[in-house]
């Protein structure tokens, strides 16, 4: 974490005024996070909102550091990843009807046991997954790219948060006034739920992913709904209910798949590399330096602290007992390294996979309960959802120069912060639509936490799942987005068709800005990403506002 040389100083960086920001924008974005993450089944990365944002309000107290305003939108920013744990497996204790085994204090626990091993694992490997690697981080860089293009001004602004009010308007019209239906244009397809969403987020969701990744989306629902249910029930080869379960075995399969493929093209080679000995002494130095190497006293004893108290919040507060507590640090620590290595060569982390891998795991060698066994996923997944984002962030920081102490502090500042926003928003929520709304159909389709219960509590289809499985490794191995064609297996129809609309109206958009010209497809493109972030934020805000609103009212009546 210490950082000597010419950068400027680290407290510089994180400066009283970015904090305040930072923590501000955490409490908004993580908010949001939950409630997209348990709404959509999925959670874009905020990054480039979150640079956007921290760069245009520091420049209004007349603060023009790139290098501040990267530390800010990390403030902001680490929330929403340790929200994406806890919706990915929490919610499929509820959906299994187990509600009454967990309170508020077990799923903090969770969020700070995941939080506190996500940072001392990004502190352990920085240097070498970041200064001496070669990953990409895409996501990490292209944050880079919009801090260098400083032309953000009142235009982006106004761009920025017009967007988001329209969206949080048309969600208030909606959900509060009920003056629109959610969905439009639905048919009676036996099995099917056919409609567009009447949702500003989800368009948003379609726009910002955008081309190839959601047209394999849409393709794995075209076949999980028409070809397999639609096709099986023609052909007279099963009824609705055993088309529908083995349509959610097959897209859990893809996306456990994904995750498989992760492991099995990109990690397991470069740990065979280093066992074989091609590592080169330089680079054992480097590991070795990860370690001890520039730290002081103060910040090694701290980093033990927090993995003795992330053990023992696993071993005490969640009763999981001390070599259950062990193995879920250990490969907690494995899981985490897993992330950075998928983040930095795709982008991608799946979070809830890694949760699973341990959970199987862990339920292999203990008689731990079902509930304590999603504790375990949510532990590892806070963990590694937070790995990814700090890694991005650092490699943000490593292209402008930020200091990777300020980094490291901004992100436990925004990170502890965010454990506690996420869980009293998944309590607000609950206390507010009850249990019963989270699963597939429901009001919040929680397609990840749904895996995770499916695979605690049995598999419909297990022939389903194997194939799912053997073909998301497939996909993967033959660089196609195999978690995106679970996705559209697994989620609604009616969500996959208007994300697919919301990436037809991003193929439109630049196509119009191509053909009237003065104005390069980058611009387009940030023009596009500012518009839909907002969207995407305005709709989660308001939505969190109105369930909280609904909560407050039934305990005033």
């Amino acid at each position: 974490m210490s950082e000597k040389g010419s950068r400027a100083s680290w407290r510089g960086q994180l400066s009283p005024v970015g904090i305040a920001i930072g923590c501000l924008g955490c409490v908004i974005i993580t908010a949001s996070s939950v409630y997209t993450a348990l709404k959509l089944g999925a959670l874009p990365w905020p990054t480039i909102f979150t640079s956007i944002v921290a760069l245009f309000l520091l420049r209004a107290f007349g603060h023009r550091s790139l290098n501040e305003a990267n530390v800010t939108q990390i403030v902001m920013s680490a929330g929403s990843m340790v929200a994406g744990g806890l919706a990915f497996t929490i919610p499929g204790i509820w959906m299994l009807g187990l509600a009454d085994e967990v309170s508020w204090v077990e799923m903090l626990v969770v969020a700070l046991s995941g939080t506190l091993l996500g940072l001392v694992c990004t502190a352990a490997i920085r240097r070498r997954f970041v200064d001496e690697s070669d990953l990409e981080y895409p996501i990490g860089t292209a944050a880079a790219e919009t801090l260098m293009a400083t032309q953000t001004g009142g235009v982006t602004g106004r761009r920025l948060f017009g967007s988001m009010g329209l969206a949080g308007l048309w969600c208030v019209a909606r959900d509060a006034l009920g003056l629109m239906p959610t969905l439009l244009a639905q048919l009676p397809i036996p099995g099917v739920s056919f409609g567009i969403y009447n949702s500003p987020q989800m368009l948003a969701v379609g726009f910002l992913v955008g081309g190839f990744a959601v047209a394999f989306w849409f393709l794995g629902a075209l076949v999980g709904n028409f070809g397999i249910i639609v096709g099986g029930l023609a052909a007279g080869l099963c009824d609705v209910a055993t088309a529908q379960g083995i349509v959610s075995s097959l897209g859990m399969g893809l996306m456990m798949g994904s995750g498989a493929g992760v492991v099995l093209k990109d990690i397991l080679p470069h740990a065979a590399k280093l066992l074989r000995g091609h590592a080169t002494t330089d680079d054992a130095a480097g590991e070795k330096g990860n370690g001890a190497r520039g730290w002081s006293r103060l910040e090694r004893g701290t980093l033990a602290l927090m993995v003795a108290a992330a053990a023992l919040l696993v071993c005490i507060g969640l009763g999981l007992g001390p070599v259950v507590a062990v193995a879920v640090v250990l490969l907690a620590f494995v899981t985490t390294i897993m992330s950075a290595q998928s983040v930095g060569q795709t982008g991608i982390d799946p979070m809830e996979i890694f949760g699973l891998i341990v959970l199987l795991a862990v339920a292999a060698f203990s008689d731990a309960s079902q509930v304590q066994l999603f504790y375990v996923a949510g532990v590892v997944a806070v963990a590694c959802g937070l790995a990814g984002d700090v890694m991005s962030d650092f490699k943000t920081g490593a292209i402008i120069g930020s200091s990777p102490r300020a980094m490291w502090v901004g992100q436990a500042i925004g990170a502890l912060l965010g454990t506690v926003v996420a869980v009293a928003v998944l309590c607000t929520l609950v206390a507010a639509y009850g249990t019963d709304a989270f699963g597939p159909g429901q009001l919040f389709v929680s397609a990840q936490a749904s895996v995770v219960a499916t695979m605690v509590s049995g598999i419909p289809s297990v022939p389903g799942f194997v194939i799912g499985l053997l073909g998301g490794v497939a996909l993967y191995w033959a660089g196609l987005p195999a978690m995106m064609f679970g996705l559209g297996v697994y989620l609604p129809f009616y969500m996959s068709l208007t994300a697919a609309l919301g990436a037809g109206v991003k193929w439109a958009y630049e196509r119009v800005c191509a053909a009237r010209g003065g104005e390069t497809a980058g611009g387009a493109e940030e023009k596009g990403v500012v518009v839909a972030s907002g969207v995407l934020g305005g709709e989660s805000i308001v939505g969190v506002v109105i369930a909280l609103a609904s909560v407050v009212s039934g305990l005033s009546g």
